[in-house]
């Protein structure tokens, strides 16, 4: 039973870490819109910045990121100085003083960043965002040949936490993903980083990699453990060869198939549960205690382009080439292309190439399918209190889904709507049924299990 279900709910669908998914941004939205957007916001509001750094010095075959490998520091050190220019028109161009709860370099590899240009690019983003006193500042981090002088710059700069890419430590499996990392390496770094005060630790796992089994996915979450971190985010390989080129140099034969993929997420959770730590969502765990399972605990628990989050902001700021940010009117997204991005950046100050204007009925449905990703469950007070009477046929929506589902994945007690146990695993595709866009576009997803 279990293998059919893998194969009726396991299809490719959306990862909703926003609704609608990018693939539904338009050119409709465009620099001025986003101008008029930041100028709205004011005192009222609570903002989060992410920056992204698209640049790496080895290119990692399973990456799914906008990332670019480079040899040389140059494009690095001529892209900060048109990104630092980004953040000041930004900053110039929000309206009031509203306070910044968080700052989160991704990439790419941000600790592609030498200690100088860490300690710049941290202090023009302090002189153009005030910091509220809830302020975190999590950084990515390859801990691949990271020096000690780049910890202490990352340290000075004020980072909060890090969040370590492991991936897999079985040489064989980082053979098939060209991504050489002992375990070593990797604990020298969490050392470091606990020794200049950076005591919150977030460390990447995957499973469903080239040539990856049971026992190999059994010992890296156990050596995983073994660093004690205080959060742990399992994802799936999303193998997407037709947006990543680079994939390609993967052997589709090695990658493990949905029943593998299946039984590998369901053991490395059973090994995290043993250790303590408590499940958010379908692929994060976190310690007890730790703001993931605070928020998880309190409902608060949020999805945006990072994952699962417990930032509570009413914004996301997004510089840097490609970065996406969501604002109260909608969503919007610099071009990908590095040099386009500079260019737009030295004419204007921006680089918005498409987005999205929300809606009313986007806002409801991307609230259910939040909920649903987040609690499990979403009651229709919740709808109908959030939304007013307009949210009636989603409620009706969610009863005629709860009575056609025969294989027992979601259910109902009276005005109360949740995903089974049973369910669970398939979060993603119980979260598509209510996707008013899926099935619009050419678009091309990643499987759900």
């Amino acid at each position: 039973m279990q293998a059919e279900l893998i194969k009726k709910y396991g299809r490719p669908v959306p990862r909703y870490t926003s609704y609608p998914t990018a693939p539904h941004f338009s050119e409709n939205v465009d620099e001025n819109t986003y101008r008029d957007w930041l100028s709205k916001l004011g005192d009222k509001h609570s903002l989060s910045l992410y920056v992204h750094i698209p640049f790496c010095d080895s290119l990692c075959w399973f990456c799914g990121c906008h990332t670019k490998h480079t040899r040389k520091y140059q494009p690095v050190a001529d892209y900060l100085d048109v990104l630092k220019k980004e953040v000041a028109e930004v900053g110039s161009q929000i309206g009031g003083q509203p306070k910044f709860n968080r700052l989160h370099w991704g990439g790419g590899s941000p600790t592609i960043l030498e200690e100088a240009d860490i300690l710049a690019l941290a202090d023009c983003i302090k002189s153009h965002f005030a910091a509220s006193d809830a302020f975190e500042f999590s950084v990515e981090i390859d801990p691949r040949e990271l020096s000690d002088r780049q910890m202490d710059a990352l340290a000075l700069a004020g980072m909060t936490r890090a969040s370590i890419g492991v991936q897999d430590f079985n040489t064989h499996v980082q053979q098939h993903i060209n991504r050489i990392q002992t375990f070593e390496e990797t604990l020298q770094v969490v050392l470091g980083l606990r020794e200049r005060g950076v005591q919150s630790l977030n460390l990447d796992v995957m499973y469903g990699l080239p040539g990856q089994n049971m026992l190999d996915l059994q010992s890296t979450v156990e050596k995983a453990i073994e660093l004690a971190p205080d959060r742990i985010a399992l994802f799936g390989y999303a193998h997407v060869p037709w947006m990543k080129k680079h994939q390609s140099m993967i052997r589709e034969d090695l990658l493990p198939g949905p029943q593998a993929r299946f039984e590998q997420a369901e053991q490395a959770a059973e090994l995290l549960a043993a250790a303590g730590y408590n499940r958010i969502g379908f692929d994060h765990f976190a310690r007890p205690g730790d703001g993931l399972a605070v928020a998880m605990e309190n409902r608060t628990l949020r999805r945006n382009f990072q994952g699962y989050t417990d930032d509570m902001a009413d914004a996301l700021i997004g510089v840097g080439a490609s970065a996406i940010g969501k604002l109260p009117g909608g969503y919007v997204q610099n071009c990908v292309a590095t040099g386009d991005y500079m260019r737009r950046v030295g004419e204007t100050g921006l680089a918005p190439i498409k987005g999205y204007r929300l809606r009313q009925e986007d806002r409801m449905r991307a609230h259910l399918i939040e909920r649903l990703m987040c609690d499990y469950e979403i009651s229709a007070p919740d709808l109908v209190s959030s939304f007013g009477d307009g949210a009636r046929p989603l409620v009706d929506e969610l009863a005629r889904f709860a009575a056609n589902d025969t294989d027992k994945l979601f259910g109902s007690e009276g005005e109360r709507y949740f995903v089974t146990d049973r369910g669970r695993p398939f979060i993603r595709t119980i979260a598509s049924a209510f996707d008013d866009f899926l099935g619009s576009s050419a678009a091309r997803h990643s499987a759900a299990v």
